[in-house]
């Protein structure tokens, strides 16, 4: 008899991320959805009903977060309660764990009682997946907001640091995305119009303004409403672009704006080309360990291994199912590895599976 069908749900400040694995360990649905969390937590309840809706039978959820760093909640540990009270709620029916980090999977009310362990600990669980299923690399997550760095090496994650502000401090986290983050981050100064001009440190646009120019921005990345409320086509783009100029989009035509967006393009990808080179400068890793790269923004994990001259290995390469659900894993990483990482598992496919494919697929 199979074991029963498991859900992983990643519960972010921005989306709700959430993977339905059958009882033969196949990944069937991936799904991401828009969940605007420091808006009030009813948006998680709107998200959580919504995916139940597209979803068959679920005999256990496995949970990871990071939504509890949003300013709804008063704190942190707050957050995780809140956020593990929640999901009791809305999935009533079945078994729920926690992913606790190092301390694996938990029934919910051990869960609340290592906060520390919860919070933000979903990036533990993609790496530890990518660790699991090649023998060294660097698993890098980029996302809408946030990017994980995590060196593994012999089947063990080698991180150094553990909660966010350690992860920052070591260069492991970088706040940086490619949809949500404002573009001011990225960049103080940019070249245009033959002048060196300062950007506006105001929220104009995002830097789903300038991949969307750049012609790179995936399918479906952008779930949220633009800086301004108003389209996403190439225009309203280039238009949010030039306000952070201090001008109107009618003052350079559409090419301008298109090289304004890959100097910005590039300037996020020399900010993570050097938090990789920090994270590999101890030389744990072998000059031919490849970059793992998962979510909506790992088209710059390609560019970052050929500018380090490493193998590239897609995520979507190391999971089970069929050629689009791989995609949607590979976006929604910590959600797809959650049936995995947890203590009662699916039956995992042999180390000689599609999870260990070759890199470069």
């Amino acid at each position: 008899m199979p074991e029963t069908a498991i859900a992983g749900w990643d519960v972010g400040g921005a989306h709700l991320k959430v993977a339905h694995v059958d009882g033969e360990g196949w990944m069937k649905t991936v799904m991401q959805l828009p969940c605007p969390l420091w808006q009030g937590i009813g948006h998680l309840e709107a998200a959580v009903a919504e995916a139940l809706g597209r979803l068959g039978a679920i005999g256990l959820s496995a949970v990871t977060m990071t939504g509890e760093m949003t300013d709804v909640f008063e704190s942190r540990n707050e957050g995780v309660r809140r956020l593990i009270d929640t999901m009791q709620k809305m999935l009533p029916d079945g078994e729920i764990l926690v992913y606790a980090g190092k301390a694996g999977f938990l029934p919910p009310d051990k869960a609340v009682l290592q906060p520390d362990r919860v919070a933000s600990a979903n990036w533990l669980a993609g790496a530890t997946f990518a660790a699991e299923s090649r023998s060294q690399g660097l698993f890098v997550d980029i996302g809408s907001t946030t990017s994980d760095i995590v060196p593994f090496r012999d089947g063990t994650v080698a991180a150094l640091g553990y909660t966010d502000h350690e992860r920052l401090v070591r260069c492991e986290l970088v706040y940086t995305g490619v949809t949500r983050t404002p573009v001011f981050a990225v960049a103080d100064r940019v070249p245009f119009a033959g002048e060196d001009q300062p950007l506006i440190p105001e929220l104009f646009a995002t830097m789903a303004d300038v991949h969307r120019l750049c012609g790179r921005l995936p399918e479906g990345a952008d779930q949220l409403p633009a800086a301004d409320n108003k389209g996403k086509g190439e225009a309203d783009s280039a238009r949010r672009l030039a306000r952070m100029l201090g001008r109107d989009v009618e003052t350079a035509d559409m090419a301008e704006w298109k090289r304004l967006a890959l100097h910005l393009a590039e300037a996020q990808r020399l900010r993570l080309h050097a938090a990789c080179g920090r994270v590999l400068a101890p030389g744990l890793l072998d000059d031919d360990a490849p970059l793992v790269g998962a979510g909506i923004g790992r088209f710059l994990v390609r560019d970052l291994a050929r500018g380090l001259d490493r193998p590239y290995v897609d995520f979507g390469s190391l999971v089970r199912g069929g050629k689009d659900v791989r995609e949607w894993a590979a976006r929604c990483a910590p959600a797809a590895t959650a049936p995995w990482n947890r203590p009662r598992s699916p039956r995992r496919p042999p180390r000689n599976s599609r999870r260990t494919a070759p890199a470069g697929t």
